[in-house]
């Protein structure tokens, strides 16, 4: 009994060493952020820690965090409930406003890196995973479609759906179309460029562009052939395009269609192409108020940049994150998936300036 006692005290002794150790990293860590230069981007670390919250799944496996993922966080997405939606290196993870949730440890869903969201016009939602195939949520009940389900690859890169509700699925193995009963699949034997398909967009006239490593394919389902599916006009290096690997598409509210490549940034009008500038863009986005949001590396595909474009002028925003998705949340906030988690952008701030961007972070690490 003696024994246990000690034992007791000791291990008391231990957690009191430990929280005070964590206090102060985080006093330190918080001087270093109130320290830095108005030219970048400043990290904001999170206040009132609570007990209960574990600060990292990664670390712990612990289903609750207030300070959210520390991996990669390929897209991020609101839903029409205001709950935002991470998909992480470490799983699913939802956001309330306030704490982080692993839904992927919490549901004992697939171990699968997930790489892509959507929401549908029904309010399913869509997780695209590496190697896992493709999850989708009602609200209730979680449905994982593989290639066993006809899935054509089970590495999901992006999700769109169509004027006419159809789920498009760009995988490395090709493109599925899911229609509500079952896949029907596309390959480079159907007309594609290339069968690694990293982005789709629909544009106003219903058009569907795909963006692969072998050019863009442009899918108008108004001309495509009744019995052998879609008819694939492809765009390539070779012919008008400045690039071949295309990462990321989208259409602006004026009707462009805005191509990115690790190769350079393309406009289309719809009758030419313009090409500008600009260093590696890998992803775009465009906030309500019409700034478009631009990410990649500079020279060489080294050093980080990302660019806000507000119809004449790209701005440089200097920062060491290496960025992915974008969204922006019904207040105005950019949210950006990062290499190391997540990072809010307040929307109001010069960019740039102090407190405008906080970035959901351990201050263990």
């Amino acid at each position: 009994m003696r024994n246990y006692y000690r034992i007791h005290r000791i291990l008391i002794i231990i957690i009191v060493l430990v929280l005070n150790l964590i206090t102060s990293c985080t006093e330190n860590n918080k001087s270093k952020a109130d320290k830095s230069g108005s030219d970048s981007i400043q990290v904001v670390l999170p206040k009132n820690r609570q007990p209960n919250a574990d600060p990292s799944f990664e670390r712990t496996k612990d289903t609750i965090s207030l300070n959210g993922p520390h991996s990669i966080t390929r897209s991020v997405l609101q839903d029409r409930n205001g709950n935002i939606w991470l998909a992480s290196w470490e799983g699913i993870i939802r956001y309330d406003g306030k704490l982080f949730t692993n839904i992927t440890l919490k549901e004992g869903l697939p171990q699968f890196h997930v790489f892509s969201i959507l929401e549908d016009r029904s309010g399913n939602l869509w997780f695209g995973t590496i190697g896992g195939g493709v999850i989708r949520f009602n609200g209730r009940n979680y449905t994982n479609f593989t290639s066993h389900d006809h899935l054509v690859g089970n590495s999901v890169i992006c999700i769109q759906e169509d004027k006419a509700g159809n789920i498009w699925l760009g995988t490395t193995e090709g493109v599925s179309c899911y229609s509500g009963n079952n896949f029907r699949n596309f390959t480079t034997q159907n007309g594609l460029s290339s069968n690694f398909v990293s982005s789709i967009e629909e544009d106003k006239n219903g058009k569907l562009w795909f963006g692969t490593n072998g050019g863009i394919n442009c899918y108008d389902p108004l001309h495509s052939s009744i019995s052998g599916g879609p008819s694939f006009v492809n765009f390539s290096r070779s012919k008008d395009l400045s690039f071949h690997n295309v990462r990321a598409i989208l259409e602006d509210r004026e009707g462009h269609i805005w191509i990115c490549s690790q190769e350079g940034l393309n406009r289309f009008d719809g009758k030419s192409l313009t090409t500008i500038p600009t260093y590696f863009p890998m992803n775009i986005f465009e906030d309500r108020a019409g700034n478009l949001w631009l990410s990649g590396g500079k020279e060489n595909g080294k050093d980080m940049t990302l660019y806000k474009y507000d119809g004449k002028i790209f701005s440089e925003i200097k920062t060491s994150l290496q960025i992915f998705g974008v969204t922006e949340d019904r207040d105005g906030n950019i949210w950006f998936g990062t290499a190391s988690g997540v990072c809010r952008y307040d929307g109001k701030s010069q960019p740039g300036q102090n407190s405008a961007f906080a970035y959901f972070k351990d201050s263990l690490n």
